[in-house]
């Protein structure tokens, strides 16, 4: 702005919305005084009482079309002549700023001394007529009580005729959410007779759509008494929304930067859009479709939630299934948004997952986006956003502001990105420690993995399943961590495991002895590290039963055929690694046919906020309710039903009889016997190390 310095001619620059006053060059503040900066138009000129020029500002930064004033009249209080009215040529001009922000360069030259006295009535007239083009409505207002009489435009925009708009049915035309702000302000300035009031609000137009207006009007007063209120009221949809980017960029920037962690920065972005842009929001992070087995549901977990005071409560964090033909579904295969308005408290089935179409319904929602966040040609991340109630549906200028902001946030979501890129390597190589199950007659077996929508590196958890000689071994561990270091020990701990357990075979308790044994004598991890070996063999009467041994693991869990669960706390003992020398326990456990055991990894029950029973018991009951599905199903819908804390990884192995078995020599005694070998002390099962 400083080549202006040196212009013969008033030089001013005002920015944003309210023409914040941000340049006057050396000749402009000759002619009106030093004005104060970073001031809106109506505070820098409160001395200036033609409304026109904030018009004429406001049309300018609307249509961003110059407009030109010859021989325009401004009465201002001038430094060297007091309070007249004096005038100037000027003209006004769209121009953009250093930050990208756009303004109004505005250039004044005085003329008063060319305006002779037959010529200032018609300057006054050339001056009001332009101000009137373009349309803005034009309005006076009783002095005692504000009821307004609306003198032209407003039946034009809003479809009311002059008997439904006087006094204050005006009001019905404006968005319901922005009618206390208006009526409170409006009734203050009536009471206390500001020069100047100003209120930016939405107003319905004839289609039903709503756009916003700024009124300004000042008091007229005859003989020192305000008699009536005059002013203006113009369309600044374009420039509010331009200000409504910008300042939701700037919000949005600003709350992620600060972010280090991928759920930190989708949950400050949910809060940015929750209020202004919708009323809830939450958002999916989605797993790579090379990672989901053929046929497998699509599923996907919430990692940030919001929603504004009033609505009922969206669990922070939840992995949902959606079905194949779901918006969500259509959106992260098209990398599109997918928009849909409907009645209030009505959302289509079928749109969401059950539990979320039955919350929109709760919640009396009317509109819905869903948007994926692409990077590089694939949706990392999915937005779904809802307005409720009386709020305006969500329009496509919301989802075109929206699918802007995710471009303007491009770099933080590049690094979710990088940071799934990572993470799919990560589980590939802990997948390729975790190997294959075999196949064994008379039993099914299922494994799942699912690592920390957290982290970013393999983690330590493992099964394994094998057979040896007539029987079928089961292992499942965990070894503190989420880096390279526990990945190894991971690796070699299972490794060891299956090479003492076919090398020499044995009680279960012997086994993890000897393995106690080459950890202390190894000194290569000096983490905490949990187990469970279990052998499932027949008995000599040809009967399924398991000898199992525990090292600081949380409990095995048996679910029979009519649904009935025991966790199996018959052994119990210390972490790997700790003490050599400690004895440790096997207990015998029968299985009926049709019987499913679990084995599984905390991350599967614990919470930092509830005692580890509760997980256990929530558990059992969800492991009740599906006795009868097929195990593959079993152990699926537990990772996607269970609420699990998200993070750490889960591992889970899954063992489940052939209900059709029968023994071999029929007439057992066994039947129904438990036997326990050298039991450890009874009680519920603690948190397990970590």
């Amino acid at each position: 702005m400083k080549a202006f310095d040196q212009a013969p001619v008033g030089v001013a620059v005002t920015r944003g919305p309210d023409h914040r006053l941000v340049y006057t060059n050396a000749v402009h503040r000759s002619v009106f005084g030093d004005r104060p900066l970073d001031q809106p138009f109506h505070t820098a000129f409160s001395d200036l009482p033609q409304p026109g020029y904030a018009v004429l500002l406001d049309r300018v930064m609307t249509t961003g079309e110059p407009a030109f004033l010859p021989d325009a009249p401004i009465t201002a209080d001038y430094p060297e002549t007091g309070r007249r009215e004096r005038y100037f040529d000027t003209s006004f001009s769209p121009v953009l700023l250093e930050n990208g922000e756009s303004g109004v360069l505005v250039l004044v030259s005085e003329v008063t001394d060319q305006v002779g006295i037959e010529q200032r009535d018609l300057a006054f007239q050339r001056y009001a007529s332009l101000v009137r083009a373009g349309g803005p409505i034009e309005w006076s207002a009783s002095a005692v009580d504000g009821a307004v009489e609306l003198n032209r435009g407003w039946q034009e925009a809003t479809g009311q005729r002059p008997e439904e708009y006087r006094g204050y049915g005006w009001l019905d035309a404006v968005a319901p959410d922005d009618r206390p702000a208006l009526v409170l302000a409006w009734s203050q300035a009536v009471e206390q007779v500001p020069d100047l009031f100003e209120h930016t609000f939405r107003v319905r137009q004839r289609d039903g759509t709503y756009r916003h207006f700024r009124t300004r009007a000042v008091p007229v007063r005859q003989n020192g008494v305000v008699v009536e209120w005059t002013g203006t009221c113009t369309d600044v949809e374009q420039q509010w929304r331009e200000q409504r980017r910008r300042d939701l960029f700037a919000r949005a920037s600003a709350a992620i930067a600060d972010a280090t962690q991928m759920d930190d920065t989708l949950t400050a972005l949910a809060h940015v859009i929750v209020p202004d842009l919708a009323d809830a929001c939450s958002i999916y992070l989605i797993p790579d479709p090379a990672l989901r087995p053929a046929g497998a549901p699509f599923a996907a977990e919430r990692v940030a939630v919001a929603h504004r005071p009033g609505l009922s409560d969206l669990p922070p964090r939840r992995k949902e299934i959606f079905a194949p033909d779901s918006a969500f579904v259509h959106a992260i295969q098209q990398n599109r948004p997918f928009h849909r308005t409907f009645p209030p408290g009505r959302p289509p089935p079928g749109f969401l997952p059950a539990d979320s179409v039955r919350w929109l319904a709760r919640v009396g929602a009317n509109s819905v986006i869903v948007l994926p966040l692409v990077v590089e040609g694939a949706a990392v991340a999915v937005l779904t956003a809802a307005a409720c109630g009386d709020r305006e549906p969500i329009d496509q200028n919301d989802v075109d502001l929206l699918t802007g902001l995710f471009g303007h946030l491009e770099p933080a979501i590049g690094t979710i990105a990088e940071f799934q890129r990572t993470q799919r390597v990560a589980l590939a190589l802990q997948r390729s420690f975790l190997g294959n199950l075999p196949e064994i007659p008379g039993m099914s077996i299922v494994g799942r993995y699912q690592p920390s929508p957290t982290a970013s590196h393999v983690g330590g958890d493992w099964y394994d399943a094998f057979t040896v000689d007539d029987s079928a071994m089961l292992a499942i561990g965990d070894i503190a961590g989420h880096d390279l270091t526990a990945a190894i020990a991971m690796s070699q701990l299972r490794n060891m495991l299956r090479a003492l357990t076919i090398d020499r075979p044995a009680e279960p308790r012997d086994v993890l002895r000897r393995l106690d044994s080459a950890v202390e004598r190894s000194g290569e991890y000096e983490g905490t590290a949990t187990c469970i070996l279990a052998r499932i063999e027949q008995d000599d009467s040809g009967r399924w039963q398991m000898t199992y041994s525990v090292a600081g693991h949380p409990p095995p869990l048996l679910v029979l055929p009519d649904g009935s669960t025991r966790f199996l706390e018959d052994s119990h003992d210390l972490l790997l690694g700790l003490d050599a020398e400690h004895p440790r326990t096997s207990a015998v456990e029968p299985l009926p046919p049709g019987s499913t055991l679990l084995l599984y990894t905390d991350g599967l029950v614990e919470h930092s906020d509830e005692h580890f029973d509760v997980g256990l018991e929530r558990l059992a009951r969800h492991c009740a309710s599906m006795a009868d599905a097929p195990l593959d199903e079993f152990c699926d819908r537990l990772l996607a039903d269970l609420p699990v804390a998200g993070h750490d990884d889960i591992t889970m192995i899954a063992l489940r009889l052939n209900p059709h078995h029968r023994p071999s020599a029929p007439g057992a005694a066994h039947q129904g016997h438990r036997q326990a070998i050298t039991p450890p002390d009874r009680g519920r099962h603690p948190r397990p190390a970590k």
